[in-house]
């Protein structure tokens, strides 16, 4: 593996447990180009029978400033939502236990990702948000799937106000499970004592069963937001306007349509 690789993998615990590493710090932004190489990976991870657990990490003081502002724009959006669409799909597909380990800023599409995960461990410093709506736009999958992590009223209140909340906060309402000075450590040794002793194949079948409603309902619904975005919300004046702004490092002038 290549140190250059934006995304890398190690393979550890003679194969039951894969790292899976953000390495663009400081802002390990999930880009079109990592989005491929993760959904390349859960791709693998489907067929591999010894694999039990995926441990999604990051390089640097934070897991993820979230999806590249300026692939939002017209003649690049088209594609880039469908295919971080994709990108979940293929975690959920590849019926494996995941967990995050986070550190610093989770924001925007980063928190959509780790939301998926089974388990999400956090760093103390840790801080979580979905500030799309300070951009006059607003997070699809954090929409249909945040409040399945944690009651519908804090999930509401993260996509309308794009407020952040601290990791001990984001414990508090149960959007992370746990908080540990060293997160992946943690995540490592929770993997080791409760699911290498199981059988890879049960445990598959077993992610499976927990989450067969949920991941027909995020399908179903996710398609519909999806077309929500893609068709109503980027025909609007100021979501053009917020994004623009944000690139252009300056206040955004909204016109409310």
């Amino acid at each position: 593996m290549s140190s250059a690789a934006p995304v890398q993998r190690q393979i550890v615990e003679d194969g039951q447990v894969w790292r899976l590493r953000l390495a663009t710090p400081k802002a390990n932004i999930l880009d079109q180009e990592k989005g491929k190489l993760l959904t390349s990976f859960f791709r693998q991870a489907k067929s591999d029978e010894s694999l039990k657990v995926i441990i999604l990490e990051a390089e640097g003081p934070n897991f993820s400033f979230g999806a590249s502002v300026e692939e939002h724009l017209p003649g690049l959006y088209e594609s880039m939502i469908p295919a971080f669409h994709q990108l979940l799909y293929s975690l959920l597909d590849a019926e494996v236990t995941v967990f995050a380990a986070v550190q610093g800023q989770c924001l925007g599409g980063g928190l959509e990702f780790v939301s998926l995960a089974h388990r999400i461990f956090a760093h103390p410093d840790g801080r979580f948000g979905q500030p799309e709506i300070l951009l006059g736009v607003f997070p699809p999958v954090a929409s249909v799937y945040l409040s399945e992590r944690m009651g519908r009223g804090a999930a509401e209140d993260l996509c309308l106000s794009g407020r952040s909340i601290t990791a001990p906060e984001a414990h508090r309402i149960g959007l992370v499970d746990q908080v540990e000075e060293d997160p992946a450590a943690a995540a490592l040794d929770w993997a080791r004592k409760y699911y290498l002793p199981r059988s890879a194949k049960s445990l598959r079948l077993a992610v499976r069963a927990v989450r067969h409603g949920v991941n027909r309902r995020f399908r179903e619904e996710l398609a519909a937001v999806e077309k929500l975005y893609l068709d109503d919300l980027m025909a609007t004046e100021d979501a053009l306007e917020g994004l623009t702004a944000f690139v252009d490092k300056r206040a955004p002038q909204w016109r409310n349509r």
